[in-house]
């Protein structure tokens, strides 16, 4: 007996070539998604790789401008540094200027007083200094008297200042009793061997504008009297000399 197969089964369908374009469609969107994903993910990767790096190199300039700003606080301080000892300096260097200029004229006074050859003289007026005091129209004074005709002999007395300036328009010159109403009518009392410092005040009148000063001294005998007159204006400025008395 011979065996015959079944007829094949036949499916009947019918024919939409619409859908076989909606299967290509998706296919292809499908295939797109795809390839967009891929490039994204490298853009993402390449972003994040750029970030990274900018990150590195924000970091690294910040750390070169601290480093910078460091140096140059460093460098503000050394200089603040340099210009204070430099004032320093200039301030010593114009203190010893005054204290050589000082020396000086006190070796100069010296000099005078007791130098080989020197003229022998009574009594004299040396020098005279005027400083302002803290208060209105007051000045200390300092009246340096000399003499040096008889050594070892004492000299006593008074000196009495007087001062001539403008006032009111008028050429005035006001008194020992009115410059230092409250001190002794004769003077300042000095008694010395060779010479000696006398300091005091004066007070000078509302108004007045000084220009000249003298001063009196008066040691009687053979010390005899001593007058000299002192441009206001440099008795301001002449160095006092050293508070000795001998």
């Amino acid at each position: 007996m011979v065996y015959v197969p079944p007829p094949p089964l036949l499916v009947v369908r019918s024919h939409d070539p619409r859908r076989r374009w909606r299967s290509l469609t998706l296919v292809a969107v499908a295939w797109l998604l795809s390839v967009a994903a891929v490039a994204g993910g490298l853009l993402l990767l390449r972003d994040h790789g750029i970030y990274r790096s900018d990150r590195a190199e924000v970091e690294r300039m910040a750390k070169a401008n601290g480093d910078l700003q460091q140096r140059i606080a460093i460098l503000e301080r050394s200089e603040q540094v340099a210009r204070a000892a430099t004032a320093e300096l200039q301030q010593t260097l114009r203190d010893r200027q005054e204290q050589v200029s000082a020396l000086r004229a006190d070796l100069g006074f010296y000099s005078r007083l007791t130098g080989n050859g020197v003229k022998r003289e009574g009594l004299a007026v040396q020098a005279i200094s005027l400083a302002r005091s803290a208060e209105a129209r007051v000045y200390d004074f300092t009246i340096t008297v000399t003499q040096n005709l008889k050594a070892g002999q004492l000299a006593s007395g008074h000196v009495r200042l007087s001062v001539t300036g403008i006032q009111a328009g008028k050429l005035v010159t006001l008194a020992w009793a009115a410059l230092a109403p409250n001190q002794d009518a004769e003077g300042l009392a000095f008694e010395f061997k060779y010479f000696q410092q006398l300091k005091g005040a004066l007070m000078l009148p509302a108004g007045f504008m000084p220009n000249r000063i003298r001063a009196e001294a008066d040691a009687g005998g053979d010390m005899g009297r001593a007058e000299q007159d002192f441009a206001w204006s440099e008795a301001l400025t002449i160095p006092e000399i050293p508070d000795v008395h001998k």
